[in-house]
């Protein structure tokens, strides 16, 4: 994944999700991915530096059907993506979006954007039970999802995009499979469509004064307002949730 979506987990517990309380993080927390979608997927999970693999980082989930396991009992950060359409071919396994390096278990591998994002920071123990969650496209598109708490304390909404953008991604930010003639299978970023400074928020660009939205970074915005949609986003979606007993992934809610 880029730079600017590892810079974004930094901003996600200032501006998304903070959450306080005096309990223990719920003794039975699980996580569950479901996979509404007409067709097969292959959902991926990264942890940040030194947070332990889930699920051995990937697996695969039939259309219409969903796979639970235990969350985290100690603080634990990182993404969970989905790849699409995937084939093995002259022994190799790949996939036409969120590829991690041609692996069905990404054993803590990112994968290639664009790719839709949810992100999390858990914290659990102690006397505190802090937990951010977010969905972001500023590694650009491929599948609409959604993360939603259940049995959480306090305001707890769904965030995330539901819209498909395959449909309506601007030509230039297409990617197609076969590549050149094929269908749109992702929507590519401006940073990753053309890879300037300024649309990465890279060098003079990568601060909160000189990395602004762009053309490029709107049309996911519109479609989806409660989402990150550039490095530096702040989407107005402060709320407080604690202590979910499940947080579940959704894609095609």
């Amino acid at each position: 994944m880029s730079s600017s979506s590892s810079s974004l987990l930094l901003s996600l517990s200032l501006f998304l999700l903070l959450s306080a309380t005096a309990n223990a993080a719920h003794p039975n927390f699980i996580m569950t991915i479901v996979n509404n979608c007409p067709y097969a997927i292959w959902p991926a999970i990264q942890p940040n530096a030194g947070h332990p693999v889930l699920e051995r980082g990937g697996f695969y989930l039939d259309k219409l059907s969903h796979r639970s396991f235990p969350g985290p009992q100690q603080h634990w950060s990182g993404r969970i993506w989905a790849r699409t359409a995937c084939s093995h071919s002259n022994g190799r396994f790949s996939c036409a979006t969120g590829d991690c390096g041609g692996r069905i278990e990404c054993a803590g591998a990112g994968g290639a954007a664009p790719a839709s994002l949810a992100q999390f920071t858990l914290h659990h123990g102690g006397h505190l039970d802090l937990s951010s969650y977010g969905v972001s496209l500023v590694d650009g598109f491929n599948i609409p999802m959604t993360v939603t708490p259940h049995e959480g304390k306090g305001n707890c909404p769904v965030v995330g995009c539901r819209a498909d953008l395959l449909a309506t991604c601007p030509a230039a930010l297409q990617l197609r499979s076969p590549a050149g003639h094929g269908h749109v299978v992702g929507c590519k970023s401006g940073c990753e469509a053309f890879g300037t400074d300024e649309l990465c928020c890279r060098n003079h660009y990568n601060s909160p004064a000189t990395c602004r939205a762009s053309s490029y970074s709107e049309f996911f915005k519109h479609a989806c307002p409660a989402t990150f949609t550039y490095a530096h986003d702040s989407p107005s979606l402060t709320h407080e949730c604690s202590s979910p007993r499940e947080l579940k992934v959704i894609f095609c809610h």
